[in-house]
């Protein structure tokens, strides 16, 4: 496949994790950080967050199957998740984040749990389609400056 084809479809994934509600500015932040002395600069700092959150989301599971439940716990735990998934622009996961955190302080362990099933989708959806991208970012090479989606 040509270069200039993948770069349109490369384009238009990016887009669509836009237009889609998956990521957020933060991503175009990160995205404008990277230069040719870091070229895969963006691709390091989301596969870090996903190495490290997955420490967080064991947490979260073990701390939601204790009776009763440690409201104030699952609320810090929670607060460190948004404050990363903030941190790479993953929109759909901070949303559910601080759904989450809300039925913290009104104390719905219920709420809590069906919030964190629709958090782990969301996790794992921008998961494989961030992987994706990475992927044919990589088969193309350096990208030129990053921008708004339009």
């Amino acid at each position: 496949m040509e270069r200039n084809p993948m770069r349109r479809q490369l384009a238009s994934l990016r887009k669509s994790l836009f237009d889609q509600g998956y990521l957020d500015e933060q991503f175009i932040e990160l995205e404008q950080l990277q230069d040719d002395a870091n070229p895969n600069f963006v691709e390091e700092v989301v596969t870090l967050y996903y190495r490290d959150s997955a420490r967080l989301i064991l947490n979260l599971d073990h701390a939601l199957e204790r009776r009763p439940s440690d409201f104030s716990k699952l609320d810090g735990l929670m607060h460190q998740f948004k404050g990363s998934s903030s941190s790479i622009g993953a929109k759909k996961v901070k949303a559910e984040s601080t759904l989450f955190r809300e039925y913290c302080k009104s104390g719905n362990a219920e709420g809590c749990m069906r919030t964190f099933q629709q958090l782990k989708k969301e996790y794992a959806t921008l998961r494989k389609k961030l992987e994706t991208y990475f992927q044919l970012a990589r088969q193309i090479g350096p990208m030129e400056s990053a921008n708004r989606p339009k």
